[in-house]
């Protein structure tokens, strides 16, 4: 029971810290005190459950990665299950992004935030998608005549678009506009942009031969 006690109360300071930073502050503008004070518990409590809120913020970090990697899941299942297009995978990954806002709006904000741990740790999150990008990408027809270092270019140009895009899709929440709708549109439209020209690469030093008049339709991409 004390054991399930804690890992409540723990969960509880990562659930306030998200909460707080929902008035659009970032995370290193957070006070201990003030995240204790949200969950109930003295200041002095905290460090049963983190060394230091630098801790705290690693810890959001692993639990962004644990949904991002869940919402990549979904669009995989889409891609190989359902031969989805790029449409369809990038509206699953939105779907999922505004459902699970607080962890993807921490993600969108400290990727560019102020503790230089936390955002050393975004990145290796990002390397770690890549990675896995690249053993997919390999799965796709249209992308055998890549070799690996295209692969690698290409799963780089897809994931940093993506984790860039966040912040348009979800930072603020305005459901007065079509802010969000815009950025997913613009995100498809750069997913398409991308994946057209890796369908035509041939190398550094090629040029593709396309007519202009006739440019390949979205279908094809």
């Amino acid at each position: 029971m004390r054991a399930e006690k804690k890992l409540q109360t723990r969960q509880a300071l990562l659930d306030a810290a998200l909460m707080l930073m929902e008035t659009g502050r970032g995370f290193s503008g957070l006070s201990l005190r003030e995240v204790t004070r949200e969950v109930g518990i003295v200041p002095t409590a905290f460090y049963r459950h983190f060394p230091d809120m630098e801790s705290l913020g690693l810890a959001l970090v692993e639990e962004v990665s644990s949904s991002f990697r869940e919402a990549i899941r979904l669009v995989r299942s889409n891609q190989f299950e359902h031969l989805g297009a790029i449409s369809a995978s990038v509206q699953i990954f939105v779907d999922y992004v505004v459902a699970h806002r607080q962890l993807f709006l921490f993600l969108a904000r400290e990727q560019y935030g102020g503790s230089t741990v936390i955002r050393q740790a975004i990145k290796e999150i990002q390397q770690r998608f890549i990675v896995d990008l690249i053993d997919d990408l390999k799965q796709m027809p249209k992308q055998r005549h890549l070799n690996v270092a295209d692969l690698d270019i290409l799963a780089d140009l897809i994931v940093k678009t993506v984790f860039s895009t966040l912040p348009e899709l979800i930072n603020p929440a305005d459901t007065e506009d079509n802010s969000q709708g815009i950025a997913q549109d613009r995100l498809e439209s750069k997913l398409r942009f991308i994946f057209m020209g890796a369908k035509y690469w041939r190398g550094v030093l090629w040029e593709p031969d396309m007519d202009e008049d006739n440019p390949p339709s979205p279908s094809q991409v």
